[in-house]
Parts: structure tokens; C-alpha cells; sequence
């Protein structure tokens, strides 16, 4: 299929409801309105605990990026802060994301010749999200991504080594961690909040939230030693927030029942590349006490995971590496399908309607410059990423004609040559060679559901957003738990900024309420 034949416009809001049925807009609507009535009831008459287990100013939920970088900002401000985290281990996806941030007009890019600016950031967030987002909230993660990145920095002290191109993005701006692991950040942050005296207290699953007679959140009833999965695990608690509550528990992707609410294609046939805590009950409990959830029908799947490995895997650090620099072949047909710069719904859904795994590849000269070292070691070690001598042997691993494969390699490497892809308009850069040189590496892609768009609606404040279209008082929220930040797709390396950016926001504005009681 070739440029003439595809539609490279992102796939429209009447499009998407077709081919769901108009299911999940019908079942957000419903969701919402029966969340309404709990809230109401609680407001109205829920008799808040005799006595408090533990009390702090601010309670975050959530360890990863957003929760942690939510603590030390309301630990600066002056608030003493609690956060918890139902898994034995700190982190949620933040510790096994890929480790790039997207930021515009940062020193990274000077030093590499990259023009950049805010606007454009923006443009591509808006573009990709089919104009769905909220652009405010757009705006906030885009002009305020290279501060947060600085401070990533200058004051947690992550390291960055690279800038990476992501799918969708006009020009590289992620900005990868120097182990090419979200890691890197996290565990910095996790030092640092211990470092001023955060608390952190894991293994503590939330339950709900509390209201006192006029809707405010005055805290949390958790429970503690609660061993993941076993519901029943672990003894009830009640944690006050004199201030405020900050939820960053992160998104749904493995929760296949909330997630086939919203869109049912969205089987047990696809795994996800998060870790195994990231359901959705911490959403639908801020939903019972009155929040409300926007854009739960839109979730991403990631077009550059393998099914040869479980999870996240190294096979997106391969893939992502090498668009632009390599090739995507249909072993069907042995010829290229989609434009490999394309963002990633473009990709997923291209891949799901050819309906068996494609391959990327690459030749020695674009693996050994883009891709970190040992995410290839590893992942050649696990068997998702294979090493081939020739392009003959290429084709015959993956059972692909040879003839056509190897015109269809000429192809390629003609358009990366004249840096101008005739097909698909793939983006080809500058430092891109023909893939001749052997060894060759290639993995497999199959999607796997990897973000949710959609979640809790806040405002620039990081406020959560009622249904009578007010701040839900003490509750504010950042991260993936949130939504109408990216809209229909999220863009490669945003969701570190987004985190960053709108969990610092939660954090300060989250120390600056006044106590109650």
C-alpha cells in the first residue's frame, strides 16, 4: 500500500465510534452518571472515622514520576507529606518507562542543530491528538517542558545522554536517560523525597476517599501490608490530609474489564507493557467521590512492542531507535506498509489490520549508532531481537518472499539516499544511511495496550474537576491518571514531561490549601 492509498489523517472521532459501535462514549456517559450518586450520598451523611491512623498535610498516591515530583514540591512548600503505593515495590510504570523526555529549545537540541520552540511541541501534541485535547492542559505540559526537564536536573539530578525521535514529533526532542530507563528519574526522585523528609509507605492500597459534610477530601481509607493482588490482604486504615489529596496512581491498561468498557476490541488477545498494578480502581474511587472522568474511550496501543517477549521488553528501544533509519516490512508481502515515523495509533492500528506481527530491521550502521548497547545485548539475549549475516537469511526467518524483500530493500535505501520517501513520506534523517551493511538485526511488532488518554478532568491547576463543574475541594491529581492532556494519542516521550510538569503543579498548589478541621 503506498502513500496514494492510505489516509495519513488521524482517524476521526466519527470514524473511531463506528468501528466501536458508539460503546464507549455510551458507557463513560453511564459510568459518570452512576458515580454521581455515591459522591452525593457521601457528601451529604458519610461518618468520617473516630479516630485517625495518621495524619499529614498532603497524601500522595502514586510513586512514580508524578506522585513522587507531586511530594517534594509540597515538601518544599512547607506540608508534611505522606506518599502511598499499593505495590511492594516504588515506582508503577515510571521505573520501566523508556527513559525519554520530551522537551523544545533545550541545550541537548543546540548541541545536536535542533530548532525547537514551545509552539511547535504544542502543534504536535494537538495534531496527534486529533484536537481532542484540552488545550490548556496542552499548553501547560508544552511550554512548561523545558522547566521541568531542568529541573529534572539541576535539582533531582537525572542525566540525560541523547535525543531520540519519536513518531508523530516534527523534530527529535526526547530526551534520553543515560541507561535509556525511566529509572534513572524515579529512583533520583525517591532519593530525594526521603532526602527532606518525605514519607513513603508501600504495600498500601487505597480504598476510597473521604468526604466530610461539605464534599471536601479530608483523607483516605487505605489498607495497609495489602499484598497485590489479594483484595482482602492487609488491615483498614484512615490516613487524614489536612490540606489535600494527590492522586497519581497511573492509568487502566491492565485492568481488561474497565478497559473493554471503554473499548471492547480491547481483548485479552493484547497484553500490555505495564506492570501488573496499573488497574484502574484508584480512578473509579476519585469518580465515586464526585470527580469526573473525561476521554476514558481513548487508549493507546504502543505499534513497537514484540510478541516474542513479555511486557514492556527491549524491543521498543530497538524499534523506536530505528524509525527513520531502518525499515517496517509486511512478511506477507515483503514490502514496506506505513510510514515508520508515523505516530503511534497511525502505527498500531496499521499493523492490527494487516492482523499478524511485521518486523523492523536495521543494518549494522543504524543499530550500533541508535540503539543503547545493552538493550540490545538483552534483548538479543531474550530472543526478540535477532542478528543476521544477510538479507537472504532475514527473509528466510520470518518466511518472506526474498525477491520482493530485496527490491523492496533497494527501495528503501534509494529514498534514503535522496533523504525523500516517495511511498509513505516517512521522515528520514540526515545522519540516515542505506541498510546494507551486515550484521542485520530485525524484532517482531505486535501492539500491546500501553497508555491510557483518558482519566480524571482537571484544570491548570491540577484541580480535579467535578460534576457540577467545580474543583472537587482537596483532591487534585497528575500523570496518566488524569486526562484530556493528549486527546486521541499521546506522543512518544511526553508522558515524562506531562508527570513532571503537572505533578510539581499538584504538589505546590496541594501545600498551599488551607487545613481543615
Amino acid at each position: 500500500m503506498k502513500k496514494d492509498d492510505q489516509s495519513e489523517k488521524t482517524l476521526s472521532r466519527r470514524n473511531f465510534l463506528k468501528t466501536t459501535g458508539g460503546v464507549a462514549a455510551t458507557a463513560a456517559a453511564m459510568v459518570g452518571g452512576l458515580n454521581l450518586l455515591p459522591a452525593k450520598a457521601e457528601a451529604a451523611g458519610y461518618a468520617l472515622p473516630k479516630k485517625w491512623d495518621d495524619t499529614y498535610d498532603v497524601v500522595v498516591i502514586g510513586s512514580g514520576f508524578a506522585g513522587l515530583a507531586a511530594a517534594i514540591e509540597a515538601k518544599n512548600a512547607g506540608a508534611s507529606v505522606l506518599v502511598i503505593d499499593k505495590m511492594v515495590l516504588h515506582g508503577g510504570n515510571s521505573i520501566i518507562n523508556g527513559g525519554d523526555f520530551c522537551a523544545p529549545g533545550t541545550k541537548l537540541q543546540q548541541e545536536n542543530g535542533v530548532q525547537d520552540s514551545a509552539e511547535l511541541m504544542l502543534k504536535d501534541m494537538l495534531r496527534a491528538g486529533a484536537y481532542l485535547n484540552h488545550p490548556d492542559l496542552a499548553k501547560m505540559v508544552a511550554y512548561n517542558a523545558k522547566g521541568a526537564l531542568e529541573w529534572t536536573e539541576s535539582y533531582i539530578g537525572a542525566k540525560y545522554a541523547k535525543l531520540n525521535f519519536h513518531g508523530g514529533h516534527s523534530v527529535k526532542r526526547a530526551h534520553g536517560t543515560i541507561n535509556s530507563s525511566g529509572s534513572e528519574l524515579v529512583n533520583k526522585e525517591l532519593a530525594k523525597a526521603k532526602e527532606i523528609g518525605v514519607k513513603i509507605q508501600l504495600r498500601t492500597k487505597l480504598v476510597k476517599f473521604l468526604s466530610n459534610k461539605d464534599g471536601r477530601i479530608v483523607g483516605i481509607e487505605v489498607r495497609k501490608d495489602y499484598k497485590f493482588p489479594d483484595d482482602n490482604s492487609g488491615k483498614p486504615a484512615f490516613i487524614k490530609a489536612k490540606k489535600a489529596v494527590v492522586l497519581s496512581s497511573g492509568g487502566f491498561s491492565r485492568d481488561i474489564k474497565l478497559r473493554q468498557i471503554h473499548d471492547p476490541r480491547l481483548t485479552d488477545r493484547f497484553e500490555s507493557t505495564n506492570q501488573p498494578g496499573a488497574t484502574g480502581e484508584a480512578l473509579l474511587a476519585a469518580c465515586i467521590a464526585g470527580a469526573m472522568d473525561v476521554q476514558m474511550d481513548w487508549i493507546q496501543l504502543g505499534p513497537w512492542t514484540s510478541p516474542d517477549e513479555k511486557g514492556f521488553g527491549y524491543v521498543p528501544l530497538f524499534c523506536e531507535r530505528l524509525v527513520g533509519y531502518g525499515p517496517m516490512i509486511n512478511p506477507k508481502t515483503g514490502k514496506r506498509f506505513f510510514k515508520e515515523t508515523g505516530n503511534r495509533k497511525e502505527r498500531a492500528d496499521a499493523i492490527i489490520l494487516i492482523g499478524d506481527p511485521v518486523i523492523i530491521m536495521g543494518d549494522s550502521y543504524a543499530v550500533n549508532k541508535q540503539i543503547f548497547p545493552m538493550a540490545l545485548q538483552k534483548g538479543v539475549e531474550a530472543g526478540a531481537i535477532k542478528k543476521f549475516d544477510t538479507l537472504e537469511a532475514v527473509a528466510k526467518e520470518y518466511n518472506i518472499p526474498v525477491d520482493v524483500f530485496l527490491k523492496e530493500i533497494e527501495r528503501w535505501n534509494s529514498y534514503v539516499e535522496k533523504k525523500k520517501d516517495d511511498d509513505f513520506d516517512c521522515m528520514i534523517f540526515k545522519d540516515a544511511q542505506p541498510t546494507v551493511v551486515g550484521p542485520f538485526y530485525a524484532a517482531r511488532l505486535w501492539p500491546k495496550v500501553h497508555h491510557t488518554m483518558g482519566g480524571l478532568n482537571i484544570n491548570t491547576d491540577a484541580q480535579v474537576i467535578g460534576f457540577d463543574f467545580k474543583p472537587v475541594k482537596g483532591l487534585y491529581a497528575a500523570g496518566e491518571v488524569t486526562g484530556g492532556v493528549h486527546g486521541a494519542v499521546r506522543l512518544g516521550g511526553v508522558a515524562m514531561a506531562d508527570c513532571i510538569v503537572f505533578g510539581r503543579v499538584a504538589g505546590t498548589n496541594a501545600a498551599k490549601e488551607k487545613p481543615w478541621g
